[in-house]
């Protein structure tokens, strides 16, 4: 089960990409949306990072870094995307970005949709060292 602290913070977060979609519509580059995402942040006092770099483990050797777009209070990775339909590639590039950084909760939010909230998908990462119950069993990883 998720921390209804953690859900209270991707609702705000999602709020604040209502309030970037709702002004800009849909049909910028993801830079932009990611520029104003940023500033709602802010004027949200959320804490966050833009393009946070994290080094991949593979076996105990680091690999080269991967950088998302957005992550906020280290509990929440946002990558933003700006395309008329997401691919299953997408969310699975989602929750491998997951599985890399650690971090407990995902948010894939494409600015294109003409609804954001049809544009809105949540994934968690069970196997995060912060995520209360850890899940053992792949098949039920990763849905929400």
């Amino acid at each position: 089960m998720i921390p209804p602290q953690w859900n209270a913070l991707t609702e705000r977060i999602i709020g604040c990409a209502m309030e970037v979609h709702t002004a800009l519509g849909p049909g910028l580059l993801e830079r932009i949306y990611e520029d104003a995402l940023a500033h709602e942040f802010f004027l949200a006092g959320l804490r966050f990072q833009r393009q946070s770099a994290c080094r991949v483990v593979y076996k105990g050797v680091q690999l080269s870094e991967q950088v998302f777009d957005l992550v906020v209070d280290d509990l929440v990775l946002v990558e933003l995307k700006a395309v008329e339909k997401v691919p299953d590639a997408h969310l699975a590039t989602l929750v491998s970005y997951l599985r890399a950084s650690g971090t407990p909760l995902g948010l894939l939010i494409n600015f294109h949709a003409p609804r954001l909230k049809d544009g809105i998908f949540r994934r968690i990462n069970p196997f995060s060292p912060a995520f209360p119950n850890s899940v053992t069993s792949a098949t039920s990883a990763f849905h929400s």
